[in-house]
C-alpha cells in the first residue's frame, strides 16, 4: 500500500489541524511565529520521552531504558590510544578538511574492499561526515526541490521523513509488511506514479525491523532506480551487528552511478558520541552534496579521525567479540518479548529486538506504556516508526545483562506478562 503523508497521528503523522495547532502553540508573547517547515514535523520522539523518563529518574523510580540504540560497549582500545596519544599534540586542534584527512577516506575504502567487495576512489567517491543523521539532511538538500517526490519506508527511521518535510519534498511511504519480509512491494512501486519522484530512502538491514538485506534485494532497488531515474539512497548502518555476512547495496554492478550509500561508525565501532560516518556514491553526487556540507558543518576533530582510521583496521575477531555480547542480550531481550506475550523473527539483525503485540493488546503505544509505568520499564512502541508499526514494540540490546534481567524481574512481577500467547488462532 502506498500512502502520501502526513495522514495520521500515530508516532510522526500528523494531520493538518494539529499542525495548525502546534504551530500555534510555538508563538512567543511577542506573537513572532517559527519557520512554517516546522509545522511539518514534531519533535523527535525519543527527545520527548526521555524527558518523561527523566522526570521519573528524578522521583527515584530508576527505570531501565530498553529504549534507544546506544551502544553502551567502548571502540577498541586501539582506536582510544590513538585518541589520546594524538589529542595532546600542538597541531591537532586547528580547523580540518571538509573532505576529511586523506588516511581516513583511504581506511574508509580499505573498509569497503576488505567487508564489502566493493571499490571506492577515496579521493572523489567517499566523503566522511559528522554522523549519517546529518548525511540523510545533506543528501536530501542535495537532491530535492520543493514539491519533489521521495519514497520513504513505513516502517522506518523517522529522520528520513521529518527531513523530507522540513526541505519541503512530497513525502510518500511506501509500506513494508511483515509477509514480505519487510521489503519494498515492487509491484506497488511500480503502479504509481513515479514521474515527480526523485529519491528513495532505504535501509538493510532494516530498521527497526532487523530484516536482513540480501543481494536479490539490492539488484531489484538498483534496476527500479534506473528504470524510473530514481537516486536509491541506502543508510548501512547495521550490517555487522549481528550479521555473518555484511552486503553494501554498491556491490551490486553499476549501482554508483544511480545509489548513495550512507555507513557509520557509531553501531560497529561502538563510536556514536563520536560522530564519526561516511557515504559512498559516484563523483558528481558526492561533489553536490560536498557543496551542501562545506555550507553548514566543518571537518571532524582530527584526533577523532585519526582514531576511526585505527578502529576501521579491526579483525574479524574484533566484530565477532562484539556480536557474542549482543547474541547474549538478545536472548534476554527475547525472554522479555516472550513474557509480554510478543512474538519475533528468530532471523532478525541489528542491534534491537522488534516484536509483535499480542493481539489482547490496545496497541504498541499502550503496551509499552503500560510497561513504563508499571514495570519501569522504558521500550519503544512501533508506531514511532510509521503507522504499519502500530502492532510492533521495539527493544534495544544497548543495555548489560544485569539491566535486562532486572527488566525480566520487573516486567514479571508488576503484572506486565502475559498469560499464554495473546494472540488468536488463525
Amino acid at each position: 500500500m502506498i500512502e502520501i503523508l502526513p495522514k495520521r497521528t500515530a508516532g510522526f503523522f500528523y494531520s493538518t489541524n494539529e499542525r495548525v495547532e502546534n504551530m500555534q502553540k510555538e508563538n512567543t508573547k511577542d506573537g513572532i511565529q517559527p519557520a512554517n517547515r516546522l509545522s511539518e514535523v514534531s519533535e523527535y520522539y525519543f527527545a520527548k520521552k526521555l524527558k518523561e523518563v527523566a522526570d521519573m529518574n528524578a522521583a527515584g523510580k530508576n527505570v531501565i531504558n530498553l529504549g534507544v540504540g546506544s551502544p553502551d560497549l567502548p571502540p577498541s582500545d586501539e582506536a582510544i590510544e590513538v585518541f589520546c596519544r594524538e589529542i595532546r599534540k600542538d597541531n591537532m586542534h586547528g580547523y580540518q578538511p571538509y573532505t576529511g584527512i586523506p588516511a581516513l577516506r583511504e581506511r574508509f575504502a580499505d573498509w569497503y574492499r576488505t567487508w564489502y567487495e566493493v571499490q571506492l576512489d577515496p579521493q572523489t567517491e567517499i566523503q566522511p561526515l559528522i554522523g549519517s543523521k546529518e548525511g540523510v539532511l545533506h543528501v536530501s538538500m542535495a537532491f530535492l526541490n520543493p514539491g519533489d517526490g521521495v519514497l520513504a519506508p513505513n516502517p522506518g527511521y523517522p529522520t528520513y521523513h521529518s527531513v523530507s518535510k522540513l526541505v519541503g519534498a512530497n513525502l510518500i511511504a511506501y509500506e513494508l509488511k511483515e509477509s514480505n519480509h519487510w521489503y519494498p512491494d515492487f509491484e506497488a512501486l511500480e503502479q504509481m506514479d513515479l514521474s515527480k519522484v526523485k529519491l528513495m530512502w532505504t535501509n538493510y538491514p532494516h530498521m527497526p525491523t532487523g530484516a536482513n538485506a540480501s543481494m536479490q534485494l539490492f539488484e531489484q532497488l538498483v534496476a527500479f532506480g534506473r528504470r524510473h531515474g530514481i537516486v536509491i539512497c541506502h543508510d548501512n548502518p547495521y550490517s555487522f551487528i549481528l550479521n555473518d555476512n555484511p552486503l553494501s547495496i554498491l556491490s551490486v554492478p553499476g549501482a554508483k552511478d544511480i545509489c548513495i550509500e550512507l555507513n557509520s561508525m557509531s553501531k560497529a565501532h561502538n563510536m556514536p558520541g563520536w560522530r564519526m560516518a561516511m557515504l559512498a556514491s559516484n563523483e558528481h553526487f558526492i561533489r553536490w552534496i560536498l557543496k551542501v556540507k562545506t555550507n553548514i558543518d566543518s571537518g571532524q576533530f582530527k584526533p577523532m579521525q585519526l582514531a576511526a582510521v585505527e578502529a576501521l583496521k579491526a579483525p574479524k575477531s574484533w566484530y565477532e567479540g562484539m556480536n557474542r555480547v549482543y547474541r547474549s542480550r538478545r536472548d534476554l531481550a527475547g525472554r522479555i518479548m516472550h513474557t509480554l506475550g510478543c512474538r519475533f523473527d528468530e532471523n532478525q539483525v541489528g542491534m534491537f529486538l522488534w516484536g509483535r503485540i499480542p493481539d489482547t493488546e490496545l496497541s504498541g503505544e499502550a503496551l509499552a506504556d503500560k510497561v513504563l509505568y508499571g514495570a519501569h520499564v522504558f521500550i519503544t512502541p512501533g508506531s514511532v516508526f510509521g503507522s504499519a508499526g502500530n502492532r510492533y514494540v521495539r527493544i534495544s540490546l544497548c543495555s548489560n545483562n544485569e539491566l535486562l534481567s532486572e527488566a525480566i524481574r520487573r516486567v514479571r512481577g508488576t503484572g506486565c506478562e502475559v498469560q499464554g500467547s495473546g494472540f488468536k488462532n488463525p
